[in-house]
């Protein structure tokens, strides 16, 4: 048995002797990263005890829970994780729980398509395919995350199932209009063809909108350093497609995009995962869609 595992066991087993009830009676909520806490923020507003593991500004790959954090979750009324390979973690506090946890795992809500590696990206030493992660670029399945939430917060307060609809359909509709500028910007765009200088968590977008990408990076790579050979062939397509610009996203060091505006004249953009926020955006209130209706905006000036 790991350590890990030990000290989980030794946990439940405290959780099972009793804990005294908290103060606040609002249900509890923990999830992992910035778009489920956003998601519930827009449903529920302050009518739940809202936490996010992944701290803002924070690298989401390789997150690791605290003994804490773990008991966090052990003691939610609901957790919200996306699963996959970075959220392996998630398999041993599931199943070695005493207790059955009231978990939503998002790639189990929407139709999860496989992480690619397509023409001229550095590929992983390890081949086996894994599910995109990134399910939430894509505001289409941003709806059916929502409609799911809500779903799972009216059982935990059927007393507010009014105001959990009417939040969610407000939200739900803002989502709609964003889907909706996203599909006009591609059907009047002048180019297909988008280049990525980093890791692509894109992959639900881009195959919702029909465009063509080339990315240094699959969504969740473990490398920290991209190829000279990738580099170059990332120039050649921006070079060969005559296009504007490339884009970067948040948390990057920018040296890959600095290198091919370098050596093509093209412009960087921004464009946010919104996997995580930086502290000063999350203190600010930034949400969801902010970042997305910029993304949406960068990607005009991409293909056109």
């Amino acid at each position: 048995m790991t350590a890990w595992a030990l000290c989980l066991l030794l946990l439940c087993a405290a959780l099972a002797c009793g804990h005294a009830e908290p103060e606040d009676a609002r249900p509890s909520v923990v999830v992992t990263i910035f778009p489920q806490y956003d998601f519930i923020r827009a449903i529920a507003g302050d009518l739940v005890k809202l936490e996010m593991l992944v701290k803002p500004g924070s690298e989401v790959h390789g997150f690791d829970p605290t003994f804490a954090e773990v008991s966090t979750i052990l003691h939610a009324d609901l957790f919200v994780y996306v699963g996959g390979e970075s959220d392996r973690w998630t398999e041993d506090v599931l199943n070695r729980s005493d207790h059955a946890i009231n978990a939503i795992s998002l790639l189990e809500v929407v139709d999860a398509l496989d992480e690619e590696t397509v023409e001229g990206m550095q590929a992983e030493e390890e081949e086996e395919t894994a599910k995109d992660e990134h399910v939430w670029t894509s505001p289409k399945n941003a709806i059916r995350i929502v409609e799911t939430l809500r779903d799972a917060l009216i059982k935990l307060m059927p007393e507010e199932a009014g105001t959990l609809s009417a939040n969610a359909e407000r939200y739900i509709g803002e989502l709609n209009a964003l889907d909706e500028r996203f599909h006009d910007i591609a059907a009047h765009a002048k180019r297909s063809t988008v280049v990525f200088a980093e890791r692509f968590p894109f992959r639900y977008l881009m195959h919702d909108l029909g465009l063509t990408y080339y990315a240094a990076l699959p969504g969740c790579s473990s490398n920290e350093e991209v190829s000279l050979s990738t580099i170059a062939f990332l120039i050649e397509r921006v070079q060969e497609e005559q296009l504007p610009s490339v884009f970067y996203i948040e948390f990057s060091d920018e040296k890959v995009a600095d290198a091919i505006v370098s050596a093509t004249g093209c412009k960087k953009l921004l464009l946010h995962s919104c996997h995580n926020v930086s502290k000063a955006d999350f203190d600010a209130g930034v949400t969801y869609l902010d970042l997305m209706k910029q993304n949406a905006e960068a990607l005009r000036e991409a293909v056109n």
